[in-house]
């Protein structure tokens, strides 16, 4: 399937147009994804329990306290390993960490960060740390089939999600694969307000906007709204405006959002002061050198 095609595909249906991110933006699943999924199988299959809790710590700063929260989890897991590099509890315990060179080489090349993507690519470019992280990637998307669920949305964001079906076109802009995607936005009856829900197979958070959104609506009248850095650059790589919600103030973010935010958009009075001081914040809340430095 071109996941793509779909997106250039759609046509307005309303005057306005908003973005919205998944994890961590409308579903508070970040921290279970990441602490019981992602780094559990990390350890297990690059055998790094020895440095279990070096290798937690640096896991949480990039995957969810940090300016590299909510990234593709292949961009992401080669940051982890190049902070762990650099660690002196980690040049001193003598622990071989993986060689993510091939899968550097890969993203170079390809946006569409996808399991299905990388399993092609490795059959032609083999490498045996690749393989580890697709076996990682595959286990990861596999345990949190068999058992996360009831992770409900933060209830703000279903009120703004209702709310502002009536008048804007939405669609989800996620690197999260699009079956879990689907499962989850169906589970809590959101499914039925949005359009499309753009996964990592449909490519990066940058080109859903630019597929579905640019010439289609006038740039005023498209909206990104997310948690992470991935997703401000998203919507300035397309010259849009940002809502951010502030990672550990999620539900005020959105309550200001329903308040204030979204009228200001609907005005065309959203860029300039009003989103300056909303992006300061936002800055704010995610830093880039790791506690460990300072």
């Amino acid at each position: 399937m071109d996941y793509q095609t779909i997106l250039r595909n759609i046509k307005p249906s309303h005057e306005f147009f908003i973005g919205i991110d998944s994890d961590g933006c409308v579903f508070d699943s970040m921290e279970v994804k990441q602490k019981e999924f992602f780094i559990p199988n990390a350890l297990k299959y690059f055998d790094l329990y020895p440095i279990s809790k070096v290798l937690r710590e640096t896991w949480e700063f990039v995957n969810l306290y940090s300016i590299y929260r909510g990234g593709n989890r292949f961009s992401s897991i080669i940051k982890v390993f190049e902070l762990l590099q650099e660690r002196k509890e980690i040049r001193d315990s003598g622990i071989k960490l993986p060689d993510l060179r091939s899968l550097k080489g890969w993203i170079g090349i390809e946006t569409k960060l996808g399991n299905a993507n990388l399993i092609k690519y490795f059959e032609s470019h083999y490498n045996p740390d690749l393989e580890k992280v697709i076996i990682w990637s595959e286990a990861v998307n596999k345990d949190i089939n068999d058992w996360l669920r009831n992770i409900p949305p933060f209830p703000q964001a279903r009120s703004a999600i209702e709310m502002m079906s009536s008048l804007a076109d939405i669609i989800i802009v996620s690197q999260t694969p699009l079956e879990a995607l689907d499962r989850e936005w169906e589970e809590h009856a959101l499914k039925k307000y949005i359009n499309t829900i753009a996964g990592q197979e449909h490519g990066t958070k940058t080109e859903h906007i630019a597929l579905a959104a640019k010439n289609k609506y006038p740039d005023l009248k498209i909206l990104m709204i997310g948690d992470a850095k991935g997703d401000l650059d998203a919507a300035k790589n397309n010259g849009i405006n940002f809502y951010p919600i502030i990672p550990g103030k999620e539900n005020k973010s959105w309550e200001r959002f329903i308040n204030e935010g979204f009228e200001k958009f609907k005005q065309s009075k959203f860029s300039g002061s009003y989103e300056d001081e909303l992006l300061m914040e936002f800055r704010k809340s995610l830093p880039e050198k790791p506690p460990w430095e300072i």
